[in-house]
């Protein structure tokens, strides 16, 4: 056998291998492809089982710094609402009231007591009726002021009820992350949007933030901080809440927002070179937008059931062998 015959046969012999291999290989890959399909089939069955969850653009946004603002934040919660009527109501009418006294009474003193005017200066040491009226009007301010004082400070430590949410806002040198510790435990990473991203959505740059706190509305919220690495505070005025977030330990406060909207904040403690750089957002919604969301992040909605599996009952005869074993022994 010649070098000719021997290649021809060696190609021969490849030629079959290669098909015998093609035709063991076709019905795996076959398989395979089924297989992914399957799998591409389920992802867009539960993504269309998913109800769609749309971020609100600009025109949603209530909490932020307003150019040329004198008082404090429009207010979107029960406490901050209360705390603003306050402000507004009994303590600026007070404060103004005795402002005007006290300069009226500086100003009739240096013209009505000047050298010019009164030479002769009285030797009146005191006076009962006066000293009785400038201690017992300063209490009665007091007492109007420290009623309403009293309960707003009661109502912002009031404990969460047993169904609220819980969220943990964990402060990072420097940014935020948002644990749904009632929906699976996922962790959300809040960093501040980029100024010119920010500007080309018609967001405030520096306060707006890649992915937003979503929470529903009306609904209690019982939010938990912790610091990461140094003393963080989580605090939005517009909602008039604000928390230390300390390492070691967990600080927990109740929140309920009235409207959907976005409010912003900021960590409002000097927490390092990049303090100013962690804004907080927060986005509130109804509570199918919220659960939507929930989802669209990989998260659970609604409590798990818990099946209860009773033991299988023992057979007469291993009974009767059992309890003779337990004899024997």
């Amino acid at each position: 056998m010649n070098i000719g015959d021997i290649a021809r046969k060696w190609l021969q012999n490849l030629t079959f291998l290669a098909a015998a291999l093609t035709l063991f290989m076709a019905p795996n890959a076959a398989l395979a492809q089924e297989a992914e399909s399957a799998d591409v089939a389920a992802e867009a069955a539960v993504e269309a089982e998913a109800p769609a969850f749309e971020h609100f653009g600009a025109d949603m946004i209530k909490g932020q710094p307003e150019d040329g603002g004198l008082t404090f934040q429009a207010q979107y919660s029960p406490n901050g609402e209360y705390a603003l009527w306050m402000h507004d109501a009994i303590l600026m009418p007070i404060i103004t009231v005795i402002s005007i006294f006290v300069l009226f009474l500086l100003l009739w003193v240096v013209f009505r007591y000047r050298r010019g005017a009164n030479p002769v200066p009285s030797k009146t040491s005191h006076n009962t009726l006066i000293e009785v009226v400038w201690t017992v009007i300063p209490i009665i301010i007091l007492l109007v002021i420290a009623v309403p004082s009293i309960r707003l400070l009661a109502a912002q430590y009031e404990s969460p009820p047993e169904d609220a949410i819980t969220i943990t806002a964990n402060g990072y040198q420097w940014y935020w992350g948002y644990e749904y510790v009632d929906n699976g435990g996922f962790e959300v990473i809040s960093n501040m949007m980029p100024e010119a991203d920010a500007l080309a959505q018609d967001l405030p740059p520096q306060l707006e933030v890649d992915n937003r706190m979503v929470v529903p509305v009306n609904t209690p919220l019982r939010i938990q901080t912790f610091g990461a690495d140094v003393i963080h505070a989580f605090g939005i005025p517009s909602l008039w809440f604000k928390i230390d977030a300390v390492p070691g330990r967990i600080n927990e406060k109740m929140l309920t927002i009235k409207e959907e909207g976005i409010y912003y904040g900021q960590c409002m403690e000097l927490c390092g070179a990049r303090h100013g750089y962690m804004p907080i957002a927060i986005e509130a919604r109804s509570m199918e937008d919220y659960e939507a969301w929930v989802l669209a992040q990989g998260g659970t909605v609604g409590e798990a059931e818990v099946v209860e599996v009773e033991a299988p009952a023992a057979e007469p005869a291993e009974a009767e062998e059992t309890e003779e074993t337990a004899v024997e022994a």
